[in-house]
């Protein structure tokens, strides 16, 4: 019995034995404090949902070998022209949501794949080179805001040139999934609709991974060398998931916008890779291998955490300003953790 519970707790991780226990520490510190516990929840599964496609577009390159996906924003980039798009043409409800996704999946196709061809030309150097290019497009797309010929006054400056920082999604695609079959137990809003886009992508990932070109992707994650000598195309599997992952990127951010109820641009897209790789290395991921479960237990850590302990350090330390110093602290200390990993190797 001991042997076999020392080798579930080998095999959970004793990091993240650690980050469950704090969880559950704060958790029983927000029921001390008086701090409802059932908006709690409900705000954590919210941001399971809204940042879950995030994370999920972490595992195609992590899985071909690449590792995690800091170019992430190359993909957000895509689905943001495609939520402008959507306003522009004055749509509003689930066709707009539609209408989003779909100009951003062909759109993110064509640059994920020459953004897939460019890391099969500096293997060994890509998370610094996808960091590089990820940084580079979404400073280049400050000047596309400025110069890109949309004209809704929803979106456009009232003087001057270019679009807004923050577009409002509230007469538009705001919380269209959020609140489709939404339903409260136990004061608890369970995001119906959101959670299953979340776990449909998730479940579409999970048969592609076991599909035979999952397997062959797996297969020059694990080994190029074997690969090769099998005869599999490891430059083709390397660009298809580098696709895959910068598609998943811009359904991501629309539905991130509907559920922030926000389109943020200019600098907004940039940092968004650091949580996404960082919830997927606490789930259990490493840089060369991942799967579904890493994604799902990796992103409700990370946002169960954000979300549990604002409000206990802001109950504990009644300053101005302390809830914002305190998600600084956390959500970065987390990243850092994951970045510890991938410096490590695991």
């Amino acid at each position: 019995m001991n042997k076999l519970l020392s080798s579930a707790l080998a095999s959970f991780g004793f990091a993240r034995l650690i980050i469950v226990a704090f969880l559950i520490v704060l958790v029983i510190g927000a029921a001390v404090l008086g701090i409802p516990l059932g908006p709690l929840l409900s705000n954590a599964l919210v941001r399971t949902g809204m940042n879950g496609i995030f994370v999920l577009a972490m595992l195609p390159t992590i899985i071909s070998g690449i590792g995690p996906n800091f170019g992430l924003p190359l993909g957000i980039l895509c689905g943001l022209v495609g939520g402008l798009l959507a306003i522009e043409l004055d749509m509003r409800g689930f066709p707009a949501f539609f209408l989003a996704v779909t100009v951003g999946i062909p759109l993110s196709a064509t640059v994920g794949a020459m953004y897939g061809w460019l890391l099969n030309k500096v293997k060994g150097s890509e998370m610094m080179v996808s960091t590089y290019v990820g940084f580079s497009f979404v400073s280049l797309m400050n000047i596309g805001w400025i110069i890109m010929p949309f004209a809704s006054p929803e979106m456009v400056w009232p003087i001057g040139r270019g679009l807004r920082v923050t577009i409002s999604l509230a007469d538009r695609f705001a919380s269209v999934l959020d609140k489709f079959w939404a339903f409260q137990i136990f004061g608890v809003v369970v995001p119906t609709g959101l959670l299953l886009a979340f776990l449909l992508m998730c479940g579409l990932m999970w048969l592609f991974v076991r599909s035979k070109a999952g397997m062959a992707m797996k297969a020059v994650g694990d080994s190029r060398q074997f690969a090769l000598a099998s005869g599999i195309n490891v430059d083709k599997y390397r660009l298809l998931s580098a696709v895959l992952s910068t598609v998943l990127g811009a359904v991501g951010i629309v539905v991130f916008s509907q559920s922030f109820t926000f389109l943020q641009l200019y600098e907004a897209p940039m940092g968004m890779g650091f949580p996404a790789a960082a919830a997927i290395l606490i789930g259990g991921a490493t840089v060369r291998r991942a799967n579904i479960l890493n994604v799902i237990l990796g992103v409700f850590l990370f946002q169960s955490l954000l979300v549990v302990s604002l409000p206990v350090i802001n109950k504990v330390i009644m300053v101005g300003g302390v809830a914002e110093i305190a998600r600084i602290i956390v959500s970065n200390g987390i990243i850092l953790y994951a970045l510890a990993q991938v410096s490590r190797g695991d």
